[in-house]
């Protein structure tokens, strides 16, 4: 049975699509069956390619995002996913305050899956230099881990 994960920041620009992107390149490693996708919780980048830098830690780390496109998280999202997982505590209770009644999708914090590092957001760094993607990349990547160490062991 295909376990299913959304991830969702902001903008799904930045953090989301490289969460996406962690997740595939470690269920693919792991030879894990998911379906994994992004989404935000603002619509003003949907369409868009992820920001360039973001393309390029992807790229750096083996990976191609080139190709996401951004979007807007839909009240189907809370039904169509297992689980969907925010970047950070404000998109986290702003997906509290928009779920469906009839959801079915569990909802967590990224990095709430990472031993000791319970509320902390995924580092944003849509403001930042390129150096800031590259922590970003590594919160991702640890959450990924945790999550395909979850999933891998049937524990959520």
């Amino acid at each position: 049975m295909t376990e299913s994960v959304l991830f969702v920041c902001l903008g799904n620009i930045c953090r989301s699509p490289l969460a996406e992107a962690a997740l595939h390149a470690e269920a693919e490693r792991r030879g894990l069956d998911l379906l994994v996708d992004s989404a935000g919780t603002g619509g003003w980048h949907a369409g868009d390619a992820p920001d360039r830098r973001a393309q390029a830690v992807a790229r750096r780390n083996g990976v191609d995002i080139s190709g996401l496109r951004a979007r807007q998280v839909t009240p189907g999202d809370f039904r169509r996913f297992d689980r969907i997982v925010a970047l950070d505590p404000q998109n986290l209770g702003d997906l509290r305050r928009i779920r469906p009644a009839d959801a079915t999708a569990d909802l967590s914090l990224l990095l709430d899956h990472v031993p000791g590092r319970a509320g902390e957001a995924v580092a944003d760094p849509y403001y930042g230099d390129d150096a800031g993607f590259d922590v970003t990349w590594a919160d991702v990547t640890a959450g990924a881990r945790a999550l395909a160490d979850a999933i891998g062991q049937r524990r959520w």
